[in-house]
């Protein structure tokens, strides 16, 4: 069975990721095959727009293949750090595309598959939509260009959404510039055979419909006072002395990764002051370079992913113990290893 489907129809080149039982998560072979089909649609006359969604009912995509990242970690392996420079010049492939990119956000998308969505021209919404970055929880840090998106929306809700490691809704994300478009899950065929005789504005104009009220939005005033701290453990004091909702938070952030919450914080901070997408994935590049080679990543995935135990034992600890010089480390240029990611504009 092959991991991601493609065809063309009515001028539509689709592509499906194609790994239900596994969530359609990424591998790199799906990843390097999306690529080169990109690039040859880029000038064929017969596709006007391209649509990717997931098979079965239960979402787009959930992320990398965690498990392939796992021991290729444990055994001091580089064959992820190949997979990421691959993807993250898919993701920027994607944010530049000259014909229509329309991203079906149906069910779970998190990690990897923000990355082959939310970059998109048209990003598609459901009532089932659960949209997320949960990387802190694994010792890792937001990737895929996540970090340039949730350091450009509102106020600072894309700092809570990466801190906690949260998943958001489908009025969520549209409010936080993740997404675009409403689409209730049953009028999902319509959208495909609208768009089969009409242009995707068009087709989602016959379609779409107005978004529920974000909740996410609705708690945006206590969010923003609590995250505009500039550390992480200014952030958990405000938050803690915000009332019961943001205290509750609080306790879901201590939790995770101490080094992965200081360097998130970091690389949402410096990636709201660079240019464009492409420079924030060389960061992003360089982060995970470093979270590769730390024991925090393993860790994390060995207490979520494999024996699922949810009892990571991080190191350092504390807060207290990740001082800037380990913060800073994770920034530094990576020499011979740097990489680049800029592509034709559309």
């Amino acid at each position: 069975m092959n991991d991601v489907l493609f065809f063309v129809h009515g001028g539509i080149g689709r592509i499906t990721l194609n790994r239900p039982r596994a969530l359609n998560s990424l591998n790199h072979d799906m990843v390097r095959a999306i690529a080169e089909r990109l690039e040859a649609w880029r000038s064929d006359p017969a596709v006007h727009a391209v649509l990717i969604d997931g098979a079965g009912e239960r979402g787009l995509c959930a992320g990398g293949d965690i498990r392939a990242i796992y021991e290729d970690a444990r055994g001091g392996g580089s064959a992820s750090l190949r997979f990421w420079a691959d993807e993250y010049r898919l993701n920027a492939l994607i944010s530049r595309y000259p014909k229509p990119y329309l991203a079906l956000m149906d069910g779970l998308v998190m990690g990897g598959g923000v990355g082959v969505s939310a970059h998109g021209s048209h990003r598609i919404v459901t009532e089932r939509s659960r949209v997320a970055m949960p990387e802190v929880g694994i010792g890792f840090v937001p990737d895929v260009g996540g970090t340039y998106l949730l350091s450009r929306t509102p106020g600072q809700l894309g700092t809570h959404i990466a801190l906690t490691a949260g998943s958001i809704s489908g009025p969520d994300a549209i409010h936080c510039g993740l997404a675009d478009h409403f689409l209730r899950s049953e009028r999902i065929p319509e959208l495909l055979d609208a768009l089969a005789s009409h242009s995707p504005d068009t087709a989602l104009e016959l379609v779409a419909e107005p978004a529920p009220p974000s909740e996410l939005a609705a708690d945006a005033e206590w969010i923003d006072r609590c995250y505009a701290a500039d550390t992480v453990e200014e952030i958990l004091s405000r938050l803690h002395a915000g009332g019961d909702a943001a205290a509750t938070v609080a306790k879901e952030i201590e939790a995770k990764s101490p080094t992965a919450l200081k360097v998130t914080l970091r690389a949402l901070r410096t990636a709201a002051a660079l240019p464009d997408l492409e420079t924030v994935l060389a960061q992003e590049y360089r982060v995970s370079h470093r979270a590769l080679a730390s024991a925090e990543f393993t860790e994390g995935i060995r207490a979520q992913i494999i024996d699922k135990d949810r009892a990571p034992r991080w190191s350092p600890a504390t807060l207290s113990e990740v001082d800037d010089a380990l913060v800073d480390s994770y920034f530094a240029d990576l020499g011979n290893a740097e990489q680049r990611f800029f592509t034709p504009d559309r």
